[in-house]
């Protein structure tokens, strides 16, 4: 929980990110512009003071012949060279110039000149540091006002990301149920918001129930065709029973029609399989034993082989026919030498062939897919009986290839919790 919470690229995340680049945005231009307006402001507020200054300054000059105490009366020589040009500039009867001196971080000072004689200029300056220093001030206190904002938005931003983040998962949770198999799982829906995510869980789980109706469809179907066949097959059964031995045509009759009853067989069985009606009896079975029958059941020149094989609580028929057609496909469809492996609870049956194919080791047996060409032919239940059997048992089925060729099965029987120790008793 604590890694999810720290994934970066969370939704979660992404949106407090989102959050905060719009606050720090909306933040930036509203600085942007109480910082200009601030300093216009002040601007104008420091040119109004000496253009007051000046003009009383050249009232005295003019009535007096001098100047007031807050003025200076200088030569044009006298003045600093940018405010000496702007002087020099003037053409306007009584205007004045303006120069803004500024010596970064102390000095900020803003000079009006204006002319009363042939060479003579009416000087006067004010400090404008206490302005500078204001603005300064109003720009930090801005940029913290916009910290503390994001201190509490972008939790908060998080926080109302994980009631979507946490629709969103349910969902994928839901998805992956479905994919593994529970077609009873459904998204439902929470609340009373209607909006992109509830749409999308309606959808699926609409889906779901789809595919839950047509997977029903087809397994009802599998299973009456199986029962329908099941009767005349047996007149078949019997009726090849009574034709010549000797006769090759009968021979390839009583061939065919043991295959389809195998079939048929194999269709009832995956039919009852679907419809999880079948339920373990459970005993306890020495595994070695029972393997060996079963490798010697399926036919095939197969080598046993017992590294201490335990005894487990297990349904005898069900390991004996998985086993049986785990060793069948290993003949059928591999290449010699066979091996059955049984260490303690664990049952490996490999053979050195071409290996399974790869859609079966990325989705498991399929019916009616017998996998790559070079593996021979069949209807492919086999293995999809093996499968069904091992989630009745609760036993977890495997199929890999090995690393030096071959397919290889493995299936871990579970093994009964061990007794307590008599000190923990």
């Amino acid at each position: 929980m604590a890694t999810r919470l720290l994934y970066p690229r969370s939704l979660r995340w992404k949106v407090a990110a989102l959050v905060a680049l719009a606050c720090c945005a909306v933040a930036a231009v509203i600085g942007v512009l109480v910082h200009r307006a601030t300093a216009q402001s002040g601007e104008r507020a420091g040119h109004e003071l000496v253009a007051a200054q000046v003009a009383a300054a050249e009232k005295e000059f003019s009535l007096t012949g001098t100047r007031p105490a807050f003025a200076d009366l200088r030569t044009v020589a006298d003045l600093p060279a940018p405010l000496a040009k702007s002087v020099a500039e003037l053409r306007t009867p009584g205007s004045y110039a303006l120069w803004y001196d500024v010596k970064a971080p102390n000095w900020y000072w803003l000079w009006a000149a204006a002319p009363v004689g042939e060479d003579q200029v009416i000087v006067v300056r004010t400090d404008m540091s206490g302005q500078v220093r204001s603005l300064q001030l109003l720009d930090r206190s801005m940029v913290k006002a916009a910290l503390a904002a994001l201190l509490v938005v972008v939790p908060a931003a998080a926080l109302v990301a994980e009631g979507v983040n946490r629709r969103l998962r349910r969902g994928s949770r839901t998805a992956r149920r479905i994919a593994d198999g529970d077609l009873d799982a459904r998204i439902g829906r929470r609340g009373r918001a209607r909006d992109e995510i509830t749409e999308m869980s309606a959808a699926v789980d609409a889906m779901a129930a789809a595919l839950q109706a047509r997977l029903a469809a087809e397994k009802r179907f599998t299973a009456d065709v199986a029962h329908e066949l099941r009767t005349p097959l047996m007149g078949l059964v019997t009726a090849a029973g009574l034709l010549p031995e000797d006769d090759e045509a009968a021979g390839l009759v009583r061939t065919q029609v043991l295959a389809l009853r195998v079939l048929v067989e194999d269709l009832l069985e995956v039919s009852r399989l679907d419809a999880g009606a079948e339920r373990a009896r459970v005993d306890e079975v020495p595994l070695g034993e029972l393997v060996a029958h079963a490798a010697g059941q399926a036919g095939g020149d197969t080598r046993l082989r017992l590294e201490a094989p335990a005894v487990v609580p297990t349904d005898p028929r069900r390991v004996e026919r998985i086993v049986t057609n785990l060793v069948v496909n290993a003949h059928r469809h591999g290449a010699p030498p066979v091996e059955v492996t049984v260490a303690g609870a664990r049952i490996t049956v490999r053979d050195h062939g071409p290996g399974f194919p790869d859609d079966l080791l990325a989705d498991g047996p399929q019916r009616f897919r017998t996998g790559a060409a070079e593996r021979g032919r069949g209807h492919g239940l086999g293995l999809t009986i093996a499968a069904g059997h091992a989630a009745v048992l609760g036993a977890a089925l495997t199929f890999t290839n090995a690393p030096d060729g071959g397919a290889l099965a493995t299936l871990d029987l579970p093994r009964p919790p061990a007794p307590p120790h008599p000190q923990d008793a």
